[in-house]
């Protein structure tokens, strides 16, 4: 139970799209404008050691919601629906997320946004309400969308219609929430591509004269992936990155506002993260973990910005650097709402409530994270990281605490090799304890150009990747 009392508290999980951990303005960044998610954080704790489990949307995504690394979902890379078409795929059909636990412990549960981890069109298990993007990407005026089961165009800008259907949800469920609390999905498709004339000109034009030092264009590395979807104008595109997490950042300022209006912001959670992270230039490539190839690791990509809010019980202006993962998410919010997993097996990660609430986890202190995208497997300490790409490489090694650019691979540096094999050694006994061998990535030819099918032994033969 929280520090409320008897009751639960209400659960608002704001997700954002593509979003880097040093694109905020409560971060360090001091060109980015984002007043509400600095009160946010003011209010609460922020994350500074946030990693995503995969550098990408929908395996991501579907390891948030599952706790569950994608070598045990099956989702190694982001699900790429038929042009046109409705995906009708079930990816996630056998496994048990968090709001399905949420809703058969009487919560009400509502999504308003991207989901990408499944078949679009229908809600997952425990969901009530459903508002949907159709993909996982797309324009923001003119954004496919599926309402009550139809698929549609939505014409105003998608930013702001995502935030009227949750407020919306908030308005229908939010007087009753002492009787039966709620939780929300709103997961915004901000800041993902595009970036230019798809914002709202007063967005666009507070970074007109911006200087962008925040977002260094470095030296084209050699992996980049050729000719990226969003052009080669530079400035344009930063200044719609940043437009859109400034119009979105103002969208979750209305949010916070119903909460208070309906007066139940005392007993909500608000958590806000990204699905993963993203370079804008950040070692000389635009993009996440596909924004190379071989797929990165980087920080840029792994890296997420988070923000935990629950006056009262969550210490306000807080920040910590201890090391935190996304399959770390489904239980500290079931431990938040007193729901048992027992039925849930297999999963990584451990709740951080205790570490929210201010009562200190030791146990966290020489904690290490592991991510995963297909074939390629990190893990990372606070001084070390290693990335390991099966079977050939190449591989790299980091001494980040006097590399934290990770500039310098120190993998084939005989002085650091048993460092090498002390790290290599512990991400494979790591996988080798939580890996489903049905779907395990290493034998997947992920590259990072979507998923169109289900992995492994699910495929039946068929071809499961582009």
């Amino acid at each position: 139970m929280n520090q409320l009392g008897s009751k639960r508290p209400n659960i608002v999980f704001i997700l954002s799209d593509d979003q880097g951990a040093w694109a905020m303005g409560c971060a360090g960044n001091k060109e980015i404008i984002t007043p509400n998610l600095d009160q946010l954080a003011a209010t609460g704790m922020r994350c500074d050691n946030f990693f995503c489990v995969s550098p990408v949307c929908s395996p991501a995504r579907a390891s948030l919601m599952t706790g569950r690394i994608p070598s045990q979902h099956g989702v190694h890379d982001w699900i790429k629906e038929p042009e046109g078409e409705r995906n009708t795929i079930r990816y996630l059909e056998q496994e048990t997320t968090y709001a399905a636990l949420l809703a058969e412990q009487g919560y009400i549960c509502g999504l308003s946004g991207k989901w990408h981890i499944d078949d679009n069109a229908i809600p997952a298990d425990g969901f009530t309400h459903w508002f949907a993007h159709q993909s996982g990407g797309g324009p923001y005026y003119g954004a496919p969308m599926i309402r009550d089961g139809q698929l549609y165009r939505e014409e105003r800008y998608i930013t702001d219609v995502i935030t009227d259907d949750a407020l919306a949800f908030l308005d229908r469920y939010g007087p009753n929430a002492d009787q039966q609390p709620f939780y929300i999905s709103v997961h915004y498709t901000a800041p993902h591509s595009p970036w230019v004339n798809n914002h709202p000109e007063r967005f666009t034009a507070m970074y007109q004269d911006c200087s962008f030092e925040s977002c260094p264009q470095e030296e084209e590395h050699p992996w980049k992936i050729p000719n990226p979807p969003w052009g080669d104008d530079v400035r344009a595109n930063l200044q719609g990155y940043y437009a859109s997490i400034t119009a979105m950042d103002e969208q979750i300022g209305r949010l916070l506002n119903k909460l208070e209006q309906l007066g139940i912001r005392d007993n909500t959670l608000v958590c806000f993260m990204s699905d993963n992270g993203f370079s804008c230039g950040q070692h000389g490539f635009w993009g996440k973990g596909n924004g190379t190839y071989p797929q990165n690791m980087y920080d840029s990509s792994v890296k997420v910005p988070a923000i935990f809010s629950l006056p009262g019980v969550i210490k306000a202006n807080e920040v910590t650097d201890v090391m935190l993962s996304g399959y770390d998410v489904m239980p500290t919010l079931l431990e938040c709402a007193s729901v048992e997993r027992s039925e849930v097996k297999g999963m990584p990660g451990k709740s951080f409530y205790k570490l929210l609430k201010g009562e200190g986890m030791p146990e966290r202190e020489h904690i290490v994270i592991f991510d995963e995208y297909g074939p390629v497997r990190m893990v990372r300490s606070k001084e070390w990281k290693y990335v390991h790409r099966y079977p050939y490489g190449p591989h790299e090694l980091y001494h980040l605490t006097v590399d934290p650019q990770e500039r310098v691979n120190l993998d084939k540096d005989e002085k650091y090799r048993d460092i090498k094999l002390q790290m290599r050694n512990s991400l494979e006994q790591w996988f080798y304890t939580y890996v489903d061998p049905a779907v395990d990535g290493v034998r997947e030819p992920v590259t990072g150009a979507g998923q169109i099918g289900l992995a492994g032994l699910k495929s039946k033969g068929n071809q499961a990747f582009d």
